[in-house]
């Protein structure tokens, strides 16, 4: 993707040395673009819990990165798999961690400690070129399912609604949730997008926003509890969103949220879909309610709140009443049977088993 004109991926390993690794900011976000530079596992491990870098791929992927990073000080055994389980603790939800992490490992226990290093940075490169290609992927499958809303209402535009960030950011390009959007706003197709706030941290309305303002996509930013109201008067054409984890009968972990969009969704007869890629179906859970673990974080997360001041001054204010205690769930499980599909690199299928297990016959 491009911003201001230039190509960006979401991570990458620094051309002038050849190892440390680059990601964004995104906690400084829209505010300014801050390249961080991670260097050893530490820089890894607080990037991923302080969300500098979120969005469950990119997570994946740059965690690969941060085991090639520690490999570089000791590529023992032991300490791979010491160092290896500290990035996975970093955060629970997002199963593309773990995922990446296996891979990782499965790969380089195998591998002689001298070559290890060498091989941790190609197998983190795979990594990264295949998310790529099934973002890809993904916008194509998306992409279809908009040209259907299109052609259903000519010389209108096509209204979509999503939740959180699963964009570019999100991922190590592309996004999921939105590369079928920019796949149907790059054919010429009149699309535009409901950006749900996202409260507590707002990633809609300061990640998605800025990304599809610096592609050009029509958007507009709603307050989180605006979706029902605008699905209720036609103004919802389609939602789609991301997901931190599916199980293998299609419940699906997003951002805290949106199972109440999922709910307004259906009592408007509106299609809701997920879109993912292979490396976020977690095919050991089936019950997603009481299988994914949800990540409670802080409350200063609900309380407080950070924005730029007319004088562009950054500062974080609290909104909530002194003394108030806050409960902070970071994601929330829609279950299967409110979701219209997944949106997949292999296609679109039903969120049941047997849909996925279309699509995955291998996992059958």
């Amino acid at each position: 993707m491009k911003v201001n004109g230039t190509p960006y991926r979401s991570v990458w390993v620094n051309p002038q040395d050849g190892w440390s690794v680059h990601i964004f900011d995104q906690t400084r976000l829209p505010w300014s673009l801050d390249i961080l530079k991670l260097t050893n596992l530490a820089d890894t491990a607080h990037a991923i819990r302080s969300m500098q870098v979120r969005g469950a791929p990119l997570i994946g992927a740059v965690a690969a990165y941060g085991l090639c990073l520690a490999l570089r000080v000791d590529a023992s055994t032991d300490a791979m798999e010491r160092d290896a389980a500290t990035l996975n603790a970093t955060r629970p939800t997002a199963v593309n961690l773990r995922w990446a992490l296996d891979r990782m490992l499965t790969q380089l226990r195998n591998t002689p400690a001298m070559e290890r290093v060498a091989a941790a940075y190609a197998e983190a490169a795979s990594i990264c070129e295949e998310d790529v290609a099934q973002c890809a992927a993904i916008g194509r499958h998306g992409k279809a399912l908009i040209e259907q809303a299109a052609a259903s209402k000519p010389g209108t535009r096509v209204n979509v609604l999503t939740h959180c960030n699963a964009g570019w950011l999100a991922t190590v390009d592309w996004g999921t949730a939105l590369a079928p959007i920019y796949a149907a706003h790059d054919a010429g197709i009149d699309v535009h997008v409901w950006v749900d706030e996202t409260r507590p941290r707002n990633q809609g309305a300061a990640l998605t926003a800025w990304e599809l303002g610096s592609h050009g996509v029509p958007h507009t930013v709603i307050a989180d509890n605006a979706g029902g109201h605008l699905m209720q008067h036609g103004e919802v054409d389609l939602c789609i969103v991301g997901a931190d984890r599916v199980t293998r009968t299609g419940d699906a972990a997003n951002k805290i949220g949106t199972y109440l969009k999922a709910l307004a969704a259906r009592d408007n007869d509106i299609p809701f879909y997920v879109a993912l890629p292979t490396s976020t179906i977690d095919w050991s859970v089936a019950d997603g309610v009481t299988g994914i673990p949800i990540e409670e974080r802080s409350q200063a997360e609900v309380t407080d709140i950070t924005g730029r001041t007319a004088s562009g001054e950054i500062v974080t204010v609290r909104v909530a009443a002194s003394g108030s205690p806050a409960a902070n769930p970071a994601f929330d499980v829609t279950p299967g049977r409110l979701v219209s599909g997944l949106i997949t690199e292999r296609g679109v299928c039903a969120a049941s088993l047997a849909g996925l297990h279309g699509l995955y016959p291998e996992q059958a």
